[in-house]
């Protein structure tokens, strides 16, 4: 019983460790809404750049709806953790249910990055 207390405590490490990332990438998000939204303002912006703009500022809604998935799925692995840990529960559903967000993370993670490095390359060209 003492390795899957120890097993639950690195699985709760590795969820909060999502919780804080996907917390800094809800407030990035937000710091390029607030960037792409100062350029909407511009009147010398060409029509395939509004297009562009466009397009990003619903791929960050997009992905905000995602990391509202994702802190939802980490909320309930943390509960089901908590519900092990407490009332000795042997359910090993939160096992599985870990992995895959894991996998769900390294894909999220991986995109996250594309759209953080286009918006960063249109902004450099659009400033």
């Amino acid at each position: 019983m003492e390795s899957k207390i120890m097993y639950l405590s690195d699985l709760k490490f590795n969820v909060d460790t999502w919780k804080r990332e996907l917390r800094f990438h809800l407030d990035e998000m937000d710091t390029f809404q607030e960037k792409l939204d100062e350029l909407t303002s511009r009147e010398d912006l060409e029509v395939l750049a509004l297009t562009k703009l466009d397009g990003f500022q619903n791929r960050i809604l997009i992905e905000k709806d995602a990391i509202a998935k994702l802190k939802h799925r980490c909320r309930n692995i943390m509960a089901g953790i908590n519900r092990m840990v407490y009332e000795k529960d042997n359910n090993n559903q939160i096992f599985d249910d870990q992995h895959t967000l894991r996998e769900d993370m390294r894909n999220y993670i991986h995109l996250h990055y594309e759209l953080k490095e286009e918006i960063m390359d249109f902004l450099l060209l659009n400033s």
